[in-house]
């Protein structure tokens, strides 16, 4: 691929196992995160350019723009996300805002932002939503419409972009993190979650990384506009 890979999310366990996965490729790659001091760490390790922002903070392209200068932009990996669980009778308009303005507006404004430069080099874009929006489990009412929105817009831009650009996005079930710590952190609930998924194992960050890093690649340049599941068999296996 010619020009660089955007990484968002890029500390995370997707993001960051996606950066050593391309950085294996020789792949050149940019490190978007906003925990300064794990971003430089990672863009050492995978010889990688980096941003330090918080994309709910509405100038964050402003400062990677400064940073990317006159670049060209073969792909776009928007590996944020957040576990949004409550109940529906604690759920108010103020949780779903919140959630959108992590998981769903920053891509729209990327994606505005940088079409020109994604089609002048037939880019690929990979997003991520969640097994959640295909199988139902409580307490989900948040974070699942806001994903599901992000499976419509891959839909749409993938009509939208083509054939210039690709669009495609990825549905992992629970996997291991920082972020799903806090659950899976507990022995007993970790165990119980992995038995309900029919490989028998909760994710880890390289099984999303290695599908975002092949529809990111001109191996897969006939995939466009697809919701792909890597969850254990869980959305489709009894």
């Amino acid at each position: 691929m010619s020009g660089k890979i955007l990484i968002f999310g890029s500390t995370g366990a997707v993001g960051s196992s996606l950066a050593k996965l391309l950085k294996d490729s020789s792949e050149d790659i940019h490190l978007i995160g906003k925990n300064e001091e794990e971003v430089s760490k990672l863009a050492e390790k995978t010889n990688g350019s980096f941003s330090v922002v918080d994309v709910t903070d509405p100038n964050f392209l402003e400062t990677i723009d400064k940073d990317l200068g006159e670049m060209d932009i073969a792909g776009i990996a928007y590996c944020v996300g957040s576990i949004d669980l409550k109940p529906i009778n604690l759920v108010s308009k103020k949780d779903y805002l919140k959630s959108f303005e992590l998981n769903f507006f920053p891509i729209v404004e990327i994606i505005k932002k940088y079409k020109e430069n994604l089609k002048k080099n037939k880019s690929s874009i990979v997003v991520f939503s969640t097994v959640a929006v295909k199988q139902g489990f409580p307490n989900h009412s948040i974070i699942s419409p806001v994903k599901a929105s992000l499976e419509g817009l891959t839909v749409s831009l993938a009509a939208e972009l083509a054939p210039s650009v690709r669009i495609n996005c990825i549905a992992p079930s629970l996997s291991n993190s920082k972020m799903a710590g806090r659950i899976l952190g507990n022995s007993k609930i970790a165990e119980g979650i992995a038995k309900q998924h029919p490989l028998k194992r909760v994710g880890e960050g390289q099984d999303s990384a290695a599908l975002a890093k092949f529809l990111l690649s001109e191996e897969s340049s006939w995939i466009t506009g697809q919701i792909i599941g890597v969850d254990g068999g869980r959305s489709n296996v009894g």
